[in-house]
Formats: structure tokens, C-alpha cells, sequence
């Protein structure tokens, strides 16, 4: 009953959008654990060729400034930060230099990866006469501990969730007793109205026979 509903939800969020959505990053990732560092910058208008670059920096808790860490172009990906060499993959679009993901992906947290990541995204619109540049930055503060705790944010996220969720169903209930009291009134009332014309069919042939036997 529930699953109708919401794929039907999902599908139209995915026409409205196409195939991107723009979503956060978390931000709280476990030491010695892998750990997904999200970067979504989405096409506004799908029918145009595109290429882009993505390029990611860090700054750890005790740096003043950042440090190039990692750059994704023409379907390669380099580390430039040697606290992250054979610790970072790309974790993005695939097989396509129209990117609108540019996540990566750390392997093995430490919690010397705690700090400030900055993505940007230089975009290229392709057009029939000329081409358009533009970027998106995104910051994400990363903490690192030593095992996930769920913030309040989270935890009423999760209690909406399963509100709406009964509260669906609920409806659901309710529009179903709806239907079907309507539609066992309706039939009642067809039935009602059907017993009536065949009382007053078999009424009118008992007089129309009386008449035929008086008339002989």
C-alpha cells in the first residue's frame, strides 16, 4: 500500500529535476572508517553541453590557509595533498566531463582529516555561438570522532519521517472506508431502485392479465 505512493513520489521529483538533486554533505565522519566528502552542483538546464572541472582544497583545524588537495578533469582525477596520497578517490560522475557530482571519497579517517574542505566546481556551458563560464563553491567542516553520534537535527529528521509515513497510511485508511461505504450505497440504492421497477413490472402485467380475462 505504502510503496505506490512513494514511488510515484519519487518519480515525480525525478521529472521536476531530472537526475541531479543537490544535497548536502554530512559532516561528521568516524576515525579509521571511509568516509564520503559530497559535492553536488546541479545543470540548471539539462539540454545543454557542458564540460567541468572540479577542485577540491583543505584546511585542517591548526592551518591558516588551504591546501590544494585533489582535482578531477577530463576524467582523471590528481592528489595533490601527500597527507591524502592512496587515502582519496573520486567518488563523482562517471565517464562523462559534464560533472554535477564531485564528490570524493576518504579511505581510512584519521582524525588529523578534521577541518574545513572547500569544492568548487568551473563549469563551461556550451552553446551554438559561444561558450559561458561559471563556479560554484561549496564548504564543508568535517569532524572526525571516534564514533558517530546523531545530532537532534537528525534524530527529528528521522521522527518526520515516520510521522509522515503513519500520517499517509492513515489517509490512505481513511479514503479507502471512503470509497467503499460510497461505493456499497450506490449499489444499494441501484438495488433498491431495480427491486422497485420489477415490483411495478410485475404489477402492471398482473392488471394488464386481469383486464385480458374480464375483456374474454
Amino acid at each position: 500500500m505504502l510503496l505506490l505512493p512513494l514511488t510515484l513520489l519519487a518519480l515525480q521529483a525525478g521529472l521536476c529535476r531530472g537526475a541531479c538533486v543537490e544535497v548536502d554533505s554530512d559532516t561528521e565522519a568516524v576515525a579509521n572508517e571511509g568516509f564520503k566528502l559530497g559535492c553536488i552542483s546541479c545543470k540548471m538546464r539539462a539540454e545543454v553541453r557542458a564540460k567541468a572541472v572540479v577542485s577540491w582544497s583543505f584546511r585542517g583545524a591548526n592551518d591558516k590557509d588551504f591546501s590544494p588537495l585533489y582535482e578531477y578533469e577530463e576524467k582523471r582525477g590528481n592528489i595533490f595533498d601527500p597527507r591524502f596520497e592512496e587515502r582519496l578517490d573520486w567518488n563523482g560522475s562517471k565517464n562523462t566531463e559534464d560533472l554535477q557530482d564531485g564528490s570524493i571519497y576518504i579511505l581510512n579517517v584519521t582524525f588529523n582529516d578534521t577541518g574545513t574542505y572547500m569544492c568548487i566546481f568551473r563549469r563551461t556551458l556550451i552553446y551554438t555561438n559561444y561558450q559561458h563560464e561559471n563556479s560554484t563553491t561549496k564548504i564543508i567542516r568535517l569532524q572526525v570522532v571516534p564514533k558517530l553520534t546523531r545530532g537532534m537535527a537528525s534524530i527529528l529528521s528521522e521522527v518526520m519521517m515516520y510521522v509522515s509515513i503513519i500520517g499517509l497510511q492513515f489517509w490512505l485508511v481513511v479514503e479507502m472506508i471512503y470509497c467503499y461505504r460510497k461505493i456499497s450505497a450506490a449499489g444499494e440504492e441501484a438495488l433498491r431502485e431495480t427491486e422497485a421497477e420489477y415490483l411495478a413490472v410485475a404489477s402492471e402485467s398482473k392488471e394488464n392479465c386481469g383486464a385480458v380475462q374480464e375483456a374474454e
